[in-house]
């Protein structure tokens, strides 16, 4: 049998709940995803305490609350250690998206799931990979290789690839197809027939947004900003806000406006400092345009970066645009302003993803959107008065209480480190058996008697005389000195990082202003909180800046990727369903799609041999480079070694004639600008064929009728006359590939 893979959901199924699956392959437990919603509900997390034990490592794919927020709590309440694995930018994002969630609570309850400490504690010891790295895991993943992907969808977004044995398990989730200004599109459809995809049904249902979706977006703000109305996007923290804040840069350039922009979050300024340095994660026109002009797209011209609300609203009148975290409106500073600002009519909410389930924004998505809505006000203020004297009366009875406690321990760890054998004769020994001596006792001074022992302090029975503590440190010496430890004067990275981290992220070692005050104040507060009802007379306008493939495009992907099993999860029912009979009929046969804590078996029907390459036939193969590969044909027979292992031996025959062997996958894309290289004048003509010179054309011809759709044998076939430029055509072509 292949590679024993099976797949346990373990939130994110038949919904869309936060993602976490237990993906064990051949005993060895991948936790992928760890996420949480904006509710931050543990009861979404009981099957994941079930099993954090006996996981062996955690692969992160996006930077979002989705994929990640519950891994602070794991951490701390479930014992999860195992190592944990994502992008750079997917741990830094990750990092601030977690801040931001934290303080944006803190300020409006009194949140104890997790603190900046769990926070911390959870990222230190994240391993950061980059794109298409392969690592190979050690010890019990003895075998495993791992390697992240761009998946498109968010900075430093992943789709993971595990391979064990030479069978791929690919996990895919919220990938984009589309290039966008800061992303490119996903490597999603350059796997093909990997033993298992993973991948979720989300969009399923979605048609691609029209492609005047920008112009709708960029006229409801300018004619709201025109009305002399405000414009409130709520956003994440520090992920499709990014695409949103170039757009914006990009459409105030060009049309020379004025209205001042504002981004507003806890970690606002350490985002854009961290994105500033994430360059070469992006996509082509970013990195192109650092390159040739050193031209940081995220050096920000129009966008004010805010990290208080006091300061929005010390900000001059007029209309004005705030991107404010969080975007499900249950909190953050989004919230608030919404509070403020939909009762007036000429002031718009442009909600640029779905809203998560049961969250305010997805409410106000509905159609119709509702009149009016209840919400909860809450702020924290210092403690007065009578409140104060009982709080510090508290705090004063609590830390004599903590001090009492310490004295007595230490009084126990005293007794128990020093018990009645102690040496009498020493003269830093107290003998208390001699506390009572006679009164006639001589003060060695001349000073007459003393009793100080008697009537002022009796130390304890087995009381030791106060003592500096004194070590021996022997240095070791040759003949050049004493010796020393390299190690010892090694600043290690991850100590960097923890002290990076302990200062909030910041590239520059700096709090945020507001972040540093919210977590270095430590004066006593409450939360007060009110009930409101909001006559929601704004505009709410609803566009898909979501940066996932839509139902089009996945299916289009499946079909190419065409794995041998495929296992589809978060979605809603319907999209799930309507996704599993698509790729029934037109990707695999096998397709499924488990509940919550049930356990499917998707291990391949393959077998795989290990066979060892013997020496004698490795000498007679002629190997040729094929992009990063090599390769070669080999005629062999399979035969044993001593200690038993199969091997690749020489045939004792002659080798039998085989048919010629084309190796490789010609992409026209590719092909076009190699044969311009060559002096030929080349274009697209219809169908995706080139014109090649004045008479000959190449074209793919592919099997579509076939399970797998684009992923079939395929043709290549040169149209033309048998001229002189059809031969050197086809020797260009002939040398595209592996010819054997």
């Amino acid at each position: 049998m292949g590679t024993s893979v099976q797949v346990t959901p373990l939130c994110g199924v038949f919904n869309e709940n936060p993602l976490s699956y237990l993906v064990s392959i051949d005993g060895f437990n991948f936790l992928i995803d760890c996420g949480w919603n904006d509710h931050f509900d543990p009861s979404l997390l009981q099957p994941l305490s079930k099993v954090a034990s006996t996981i062996d490592a955690v692969l992160l794919s996006h930077s979002d609350t989705m994929h990640l927020g519950a891994l602070p709590y794991a951490v701390k309440q479930f014992g999860l250690n195992a190592p944990v694995f994502s992008t750079e930018p997917a741990h830094r994002m990750g990092l601030l998206t977690m801040y931001d969630q934290f303080l944006s609570r803190r300020q409006v309850s009194e949140f104890e799931l997790f603190t900046l400490d769990d926070i911390d504690s959870a990222f230190q010891n994240v391993t950061r990979l980059t794109y298409s790295q392969n690592y190979h895991l050690s010890g019990k993943g003895e075998g495993i290789v791992i390697a992240p992907h761009m998946a498109g969808h968010l900075l430093g977004g992943t789709v993971w690839k595990i391979t064990k044995d030479g069978e791929d398990v690919i996990y895919a989730v919220d990938y984009n197809r589309r290039k966008e200004k800061h992303l490119n599109g996903t490597v999603l459809e350059s796997f093909v027939r990997p033993a298992v995809l993973i991948t979720d049904a989300y969009n399923a249902l979605n048609n691609q947004p029209p492609r005047q979706q920008r112009e709708i977006f960029q006229d409801s703000i300018s004619k709201t900003l025109k009305a002399g109305g405000n414009v409130l996007l709520p956003v994440d923290t520090a992920g499709r806000v990014l695409e949103l804040i170039l757009i914006l840069e990009d459409y105030w350039a060009e049309h020379s406006l004025n209205y001042p922009i504002y981004f507003l979050t806890y970690v606002s300024s350490s985002t854009i400092d961290y994105v500033k340095s994430f360059l070469e994660w992006m996509g082509d026109s970013i990195t192109k345009s650092f390159e040739t002009s050193r031209d940081n797209a995220f050096l920000l011209k129009y966008v004010t970066l805010l990290i208080n609300k006091s300061e929005l609203d010390n900000a001059p009148d007029g209309p004005k645009v705030v991107l404010a975290s969080m975007a499900s409106l249950e909190a953050g500073f989004s919230h608030d302003i919404f509070v403020e600002w939909a009762s007036e009519v000429k002031n718009l909410v442009l909600f640029t993803e779905r809203g998560q389930y049961g969250t305010l924004a997805r409410m106000l998505q509905a159609d119709p959107p509702p009149k009016a809505v209840k919400v909860t006000m809450s702020r924290r203020v210092p403690l007065a008065g009578e409140e104060l004297i009982a709080y510090e009366e508290e705090q004063n009875r609590l830390k004599k209480e903590e001090t009492l406690k310490a004295s007595l321990i230490k009084e126990e760890e005293s007794k128990a480190s020093h018990g009645p054998d102690n040496d009498l004769n020493d003269p830093m020994i107290i003998d208390t058996n001699n506390a009572h001596a006679p009164l006639d006792v001589v003060d060695p001074h001349g000073g007459g008697f003393r009793d100080i022992f008697i009537d002022g302090f009796v130390p304890p029975s087995i009381s030791v005389a106060p003592m500096f503590p004194l070590y021996d440190t022997t240095s070791e010496w040759d003949d050049f000195g004493e010796v020393i430890n390299p190690d010892d004067y090694v600043i290690k990275d991850e100590d960097m990082d923890q002290a990076a981290m302990n200062f909030g992220g910041n590239l520059d070692g700096k709090l945020d202003e507001g972040a540093a005050s919210l977590m270095l104040d430590t004066k006593p507060s409450k939360v007060v909180s009110n009930e409101l009802t909001v006559q929601v007379k704004c505009s709410l306008i609803y566009l898909d800046y979501e940066g996932r493939a839509d139902g089009r495009s996945i299916k289009t992907i499946l079909a190419h990727v065409a794995p041998l099993k495929l296992v589809l999860i978060h979605g809603s029912a319907e999209a799930t369903e309507h996704l599993k009979q698509h790729c029934l009929k037109h990707v695999c046969p096998y397709v499924y799609t488990p509940q919550i804590e049930e356990t499917i078996d998707v291990t391949s029907d393959l077998c795989a041999y290990k066979v060892q390459l013997s020496e004698k036939l490795m000498s007679n193969v002629l190997f040729k480079k094929l992009g990063d590969y090599e390769i070669a044909w080999v005629d062999a027979e399979v035969g044993k070694t001593e200690n038993g292992m199969m091997s690749l031996l020489p045939i004792s025959t002659q080798a039998p004639h085989h048919k010629s062997v084309l190796v490789g996958d010609l992409k026209m894309a590719d092909f076009k600008p190699f044969l311009s290289s060559q002096g030929i004048q080349v274009e697209f003509a219809g169908g995706g064929a080139l014109r090649c010179g004045e008479y000959v054309t190449i074209r793919k011809v592919g099997q579509a009728g076939q399970k797998g759709g684009g992923s079939g044998p395929q043709q290549i076939v040169i149209e033309g006359p048998l001229c002189d430029d059809y031969y050197k055509i086809r020797d260009y072509l002939y040398s595209q590939f592996y010819l054997q």
